[in-house]
C-alpha cells in the first residue's frame, strides 16, 4: 500500500525554497555562496516594530488569538486599505493568517471544486500552480513575454476565459517580474471580467509598497470588481518582516467568513506576539519605510546596468518588487565549462554550481526563457555576484 497521498505526491517543491536549501547545503561545505533566490529583504525591521512586539511580551499577551486576528489589528488592516487603496471595508471582510501564502491557501480552498479553472498570467509566484492543483482547481497560464513588460493584455483575458473559469490570480507589483500594472491596464482587464460576472479575482499586493514611481492600483478599486475581488497583503516585505508571517485579506463578506471556518480547523489564529508588532507597522504612515523602497530602487538601477554588460542577458526594467527577471534564451543548447544548458533550471543550477550565485529557474514560474534573480542583497554582494555570473559565461 502506498504510503504518501497522491496529493503529496503530485505537488511540485517550491522551487525558490529548494534552491535557498541547496545553497546552504553548499555553505555547508564551505563554499560562499552569494544567495540572489529569496525574496528576503535584508534590511533590520524598523525599530518600533521591534518595541511594540517587546511591548507585546512584557504586556503578557501569550494566549491563543481570535480565528480572524485580533479587532485591533483588523482595524489597522482597514484603515490601511482605506488609506493607501481607497477600499472599504468592515471587520467581518477581514481574515488575518499566517503569512500571505496561508491567505492564498485559504481562498483556494474554499472557493474552488474540482475542475475549476484559475487563469494565471505567466509568470507567476510559484506556489500559485500548486496552491490551485492542491484544491483540484485547474491553472490556466496565459503566457507574456519581457516585449508586453509581462503583462498580460485584455485580448489575452478574454481568450483563456472558458465556461469553467472560476477565478484569475495574479500580483501587481509582480513576482517574480517586478512589472507593475497601471490603472488603464487594469481597466482593460475589467472591461473584460465585467462581461463574466461569476469571475473573481485574488489580487496579490504583498509588494504594493516596493514601487518605483509607476503608483499602485489595486483591482478593487473599480466598482465592478469589488465584490469579486479578494485583496491579499501582508507584512513580508515592505516592513522586512519575511520570518514574522502575518498576512492578511479583504474581501466579500461570505468569502471572508469562509476563510475563518477552514483556518479554524487548519491553524486556528495567527500569533499573537506578531498581531501586536503588525497593529503598530500598519498604524504609521508608509513613509516610515521609504528608505528601504530608495535603497532597492539603486540596487535595481545597478544590477540592471551589471546585467546589461552581460551577452545574453536581456531584461525589463522592472517598476517594483526586488527582482529581476531576465530572458537566457542566448544560452540554451550552448555548453559551458562542461554544463550543457539545455533550459533555464539547466543555466540556474549552472550559476549556483560554478558562479556561486544562487538565483531560481523561471521554470517555477511558468516561463521556462527566464531565470529570477532577487537584488534584496547589498550592493557589494550584487556586485560581486554579477562578477561571478560574467565570468561563468564568458
Amino acid at each position: 500500500m502506498q504510503v504518501l497521498s497522491d496529493r503529496i505526491l503530485n505537488m511540485s517543491t517550491s522551487a525558490t525554497l529548494a534552491m535557498a536549501a541547496k545553497a546552504r547545503e553548499l555553505r555547508g561545505e564551505g563554499k560562499d555562496i552569494i544567495g540572489l533566490s529569496l525574496g528576503e529583504p535584508d534590511f533590520k525591521v524598523p525599530d518600533f516594530i521591534r518595541e511594540a512586539a517587546i511591548q507585546a511580551i512584557n504586556d503578557g499577551y501569550n494566549s491563543y488569538t481570535p480565528v480572524d486576528g485580533y479587532a485591533e489589528l483588523k482595524d489597522a488592516v482597514i484603515k490601511k486599505f482605506k488609506r493607501d487603496n481607497n477600499l472599504t471595508y468592515k471587520p467581518s471582510q477581514i481574515v488575518v493568517s499566517t503569512g500571505a501564502k496561508q491567505c492564498l491557501a485559504n481562498v483556494a480552498g474554499v472557493m474552488l471544486n474540482p475542475g475549476d479553472e484559475v487563469i494565471l498570467p505567466c509568470p507567476y509566484w510559484v506556489s500559485y500552480s500548486d496552491i490551485v492543483k492542491l484544491n483540484e482547481g485547474v491553472p490556466v497560464e496565459v503566457k507574456t513575454s519581457i516585449e508586453t513588460d509581462f503583462k498580460m493584455t485584455a485580448a489575452q483575458l478574454e481568450a483563456a476565459i472558458t465556461p469553467k473559469t472560476k477565478m484569475m490570480w495574479f500580483s501587481s507589483p509582480c513576482n517574480p517580474s517586478g512589472s507593475v500594472y497601471s490603472k488603464e491596464e487594469l481597466k482593460a482587464l475589467v472591461d473584460v471580467l465585467v462581461k463574466h460576472p461569476n469571475i473573481y479575482v485574488v489580487s496579490d499586493e504583498i509588494y504594493e509598497h516596493i514601487n518605483y514611481g509607476k503608483g499602485h492600483t489595486s483591482i478593487a478599486q473599480f466598482e465592478a470588481m469589488y465584490d469579486r475581488t479578494i485583496t491579499v497583503n501582508g507584512v513580508s516585505k515592505a516592513f522586512a518582516m519575511t520570518g514574522w508571517r502575518i498576512g492578511f485579506i479583504g474581501a466579500p463578506e461570505n468569502i471572508a467568513r469562509a476563510c475563518n471556518k477552514l483556518q479554524g480547523q487548519i491553524t486556528s489564529g495567527a500569533n499573537c506576539i506578531a498581531q501586536r508588532s503588525v497593529i503598530a507597522a500598519l498604524n504609521e504612515d508608509p513613509s516610515c519605510v521609504k528608505y528601504m523602497i530608495d535603497e532597492f530602487k539603486v540596487r535595481r538601477d545597478l544590477i540592471l546596468d551589471l546585467l546589461n554588460d552581460i551577452e545574453g542577458f536581456k531584461s525589463n526594467i522592472p517598476d517594483g518588487a526586488f527582482y529581476v527577471f531576465p530572458d537566457v534564451t542566448h544560452f540554451f543548447g550552448k555548453t559551458l565549462k562542461g554544463h550543457t544548458i539545455n533550459n533555464a533550471t539547466d543555466f540556474s543550477l549552472f550559476l549556483l554550481e560554478e558562479a556561486l550565485v544562487a538565483t531560481v529557474t523561471g521554470d517555477a514560474f511558468g516561463n521556462p526563457d527566464c531565470i529570477r534573480i532577487s537584488y534584496a542583497a547589498s550592493q557589494e554582494q550584487i556586485i560581486e555576484a554579477v562578477k561571478r555570473i560574467k565570468e561563468a559565461v564568458s
